[in-house]
């Protein structure tokens, strides 16, 4: 949610036109997050963001967005996006797709409660049920393949040890496969930023824009992995129980899955200590821009590789 492509006043007061949403009261660039350009908005009738896509395909966009307006009608606390005034979701702005979705209530979390992680884990959970229904389609942009696309973009980025763990961790996951596991929609990256809650009531999940089919067990672990991760790397188990308990109270999770779940843990990591590389090693351009350490999660997959066989007690 950085911003990388500029609106003027007057380019956006042209985009409303095509909506039913009063006059534009004000605007301003959000700086959290990494792959959008994205701005709060303000009108006469309502409070919105506003993004415009600087990668996705047409194709994308629509799953995306339709995902979104499916999830809000089955009451998944999301961002339902603004038809225009063709019953279009998606426009373009400035050379850019975009399009327009309730701002919803709430703030972030940085330290979340027990509470705040059981109601995680059970709207979590109601998404992965809900999904079920949906009929689009995407394949994980950010799955194995692109793991190996960019190890080897990274190659005479990092350090020996750096190299070594990688190489490592990309051979253990190449020997574990989890085709069999339980699939569906999945958001991909859960994290305590795109999560809204008013006080202990979760009020909204946005940032649908990695959203796509693949495991489910994964989607959990890349959202335990944020929630429950202490400074360290380590794991808050208290939180995590919470979180996984209430998932499984809407979702039980069956035998393979629990299986499986230190190898999740592990994945969840590894994909996002490999993102947080490239953008440090490869930084995109824009008017506002945020970097963050790839070494929070090389400390989080560490932490899961040293502690496998106790991971598994957390879903007992």
């Amino acid at each position: 949610m950085s911003v990388y492509t500029p609106v003027s006043k007057e380019q956006l007061i042209q985009f409303l036109e095509h909506y039913d949403l009063g006059e534009l009261i004000d605007f301003e660039g959000i700086s959290a997050g990494i792959e959008n350009t994205n701005y709060f908005v303000t009108t006469s009738h309502d409070r919105l963001v506003l993004t415009l896509f600087e990668s996705h395909s047409h194709d994308e966009l629509v799953y995306f967005l339709d995902l979104m307006a499916h999830l809000a009608d089955h009451q998944v606390p999301s961002a339902h996006p603004i038809a225009d005034e063709k019953g279009v979701y998606l426009r373009t702005l400035n050379g850019k797709p975009a399009a327009l979705v309730k701002r919803l209530s709430g703030r972030h979390i940085n330290h979340p409660t027990l509470a705040q992680c059981d109601a995680l884990g059970r709207e979590l959970a109601k998404l992965h049920v809900v999904g079920q229904s949906f009929h689009g389609h995407r394949d994980n942009d950010r799955g194995s393949q692109w793991w190996q696309q960019t190890s080897q973009a990274l190659a005479g980025h990092l350090d020996a040890a750096d190299q070594a763990m990688l190489n490592e961790e990309l051979a253990f996951q190449g020997k574990h496969p989890v085709d069999e596991l339980p699939r569906g929609v999945i958001h991909a990256d859960l994290f305590r930023d795109n999560v809204m809650f008013d006080d202990d009531q979760l009020t909204g999940i946005i940032d649908f824009y990695y959203a796509c089919n693949d495991v489910l067990l994964y989607d959990v672990a890349v959202t335990l992995n944020d929630w429950c991760s202490t400074a360290d790397g380590g794991l808050d188990t208290t939180k995590a129980t919470a979180l996984l308990h209430a998932y499984n109270s809407v979702r039980p999770v069956n035998d393979a899955e629990m299986a499986a779940w230190p190898v999740m843990l592990r994945a969840g990591a590894l994909r996002f200590w490999l993102s947080r590389l490239y953008d440090l090693h490869f930084p995109r351009e824009g008017e506002m821009t945020h970097t963050k350490d790839p070494d929070v999660f090389k400390r989080i997959l560490q932490h899961r590789i040293d502690n496998g066989s106790a991971l598994k007690a957390l879903w007992t």
